[in-house]
């Protein structure tokens, strides 16, 4: 078995390139790869297409890339108006936006990773989010073609992880993250803690390592917290 983990997270997105489209897990701020995206925004690498479900919160994680003009795009299904770096972006033109529902751009995601081409969803039909795509009836419904996405970068948040890649999500680290992990080229996983192997209970295992090129633990540590065994009893 290959050992897959880094030292530093610079080290970890040392290879991320001009041009890249990265997938980022979590939600909003929630379950992000912080020190990950921290270490890519001083990597510096341009013109990036960002997969996320939204555009971040304030000047942090996805925010401060969008802050420092590193972005060209977004992929994303909420760009709230707290994400305040990306709309002074957007409204200058600087950075190009594909609106995506939340549940079409998970699916695109899974496509990818399973090596569809696409899937045909009522969801869009009839309003500018279907302009220009392929409409086509089924059964006497209507339904817009969605595209399979992927990208050349995963980066992921985990709870625990081990030498091997294995992933335990908590919480938000646990929304996109699954379906992300299956749908890069690379995958780097930011984790609280890099446990031994075999101390991730096998059914505990969200991500399996096959998936998983990199891991690197955070280097400033969260409290650890213990979960139950399946099917131990509170």
């Amino acid at each position: 078995m290959i050992d897959k983990t880094l030292s530093t997270c610079r080290e970890a997105v040392s290879k991320v390139f001009d041009g890249a489209t990265i997938m980022f897990g979590g939600f909003g701020n929630a379950g992000m790869p912080g020190q990950l995206i921290e270490a890519l925004r001083e990597h510096g690498a341009r013109e990036l297409t960002i997969v996320s479900n939204g555009a971040g919160t304030g000047p942090f994680a996805l925010g401060s890339l969008f802050g420092d003009g590193l972005a060209r795009k977004l992929i994303a299904s909420f760009p709230a108006p707290s994400a305040a770096q990306f709309r002074e972006r957007y409204l200058k033109g600087e950075v190009e936006l594909e609106l995506v529902p939340q549940g079409t751009l998970v699916e695109r995601i899974r496509c990818g990773g399973c090596g569809l081409g696409g899937f045909y969803t009522p969801t869009g039909v009839g309003t500018e989010l279907a302009d220009g795509g392929e409409v086509r009836e089924i059964d006497g419904r209507e339904y817009l073609f969605a595209k399979a996405l992927r990208a050349d970068f995963a980066l992921l948040k985990g709870h625990l992880g081990d030498r091997f890649g294995n992933l335990m999500y908590r919480g938000t680290m646990r929304n996109f993250n699954m379906v992300m992990a299956t749908a890069c080229d690379t995958v780097i996983a930011e984790v609280d803690r890099i446990v031994p192997a075999g101390e991730i209970h096998p059914e505990q295992v969200h991500t399996p390592g096959i998936f998983v090129d990199h891991v690197v633990q955070v280097e400033r540590l969260p409290e650890l917290v213990k979960l139950p065994k399946p099917g131990a009893h509170a």
